[in-house]
């Protein structure tokens, strides 16, 4: 007579034991899909042109805004996507302060979904090292390009075909590396076809 008893408590065992299985898969899942080098997801747009647009400047900034034309002046652009909300972009701030002493290259900002006098404020305490900061109020341009977060670093030939796309924060190490190595490669045009 005792087995029936046993008989709801196993069952109850299986449903209770049922949940922690799927959550377990589901965390391993996530666990695998984001334990990968997040900065070198692809993108669609390496070796094409970057997509048409026109960026106003910011304003109260003292310096222009650009368009899709400006990326087509036969120098390697770098592109950053920032904002002043982003803290990722503070800590990587002295670097594009450097890259920006480069004559080989030229700065350009993209300030993405942020109020104008926080912008100001934010270049006016870590310097302003851009040649041009264009407005991405809405952050359309933003999505053209593909991004998928602040802050977002491209490298943009001199014919304005994007080259290279690093994700989040640049740090010496990837600035010496990859950043450095794909500046160089992008100074030698694409054969025809891309």
């Amino acid at each position: 007579m005792s087995a029936p008893a046993n008989e709801p408590k196993r069952g109850r065992f299986w449903l209770v034991l049922i949940p922690v299985l799927v959550f377990a898969g589901l965390a391993l899942l996530f666990w695998k899909g984001l334990s990968g080098k997040p900065n070198e997801i692809p993108s669609a747009l390496i070796n094409k042109p970057a997509p048409p647009f026109v960026l106003n400047a910011v304003p109260g900034l003292n310096a222009p805004g650009f368009s899709g034309d400006d990326l087509r002046t036969g120098q390697v652009s770098v592109v950053t996507v920032w904002a002043s909300w982003c803290a990722p972009c503070r800590i990587e701030h002295p670097l594009l302060s450097e890259i920006a002493k480069r004559t080989d290259v030229t700065l350009i900002g993209i300030n993405y979904k942020d109020e104008p006098e926080n912008a100001v404020r934010f270049l006016g305490t870590l310097g302003q090292p851009f040649a041009a900061v264009g407005a991405d109020r809405d952050g359309r341009i933003a999505v053209d390009w593909g991004v998928y977060g602040v802050p977002e670093t491209f490298v943009v030939d001199g014919a304005g075909i994007i080259r290279y796309k690093h994700i989040g924060p640049l740090s010496p190490e990837a600035i010496a590396g990859k950043l450095n190595d794909e500046i160089e490669k992008a100074k030698t045009p694409l054969p025809a076809g891309g």
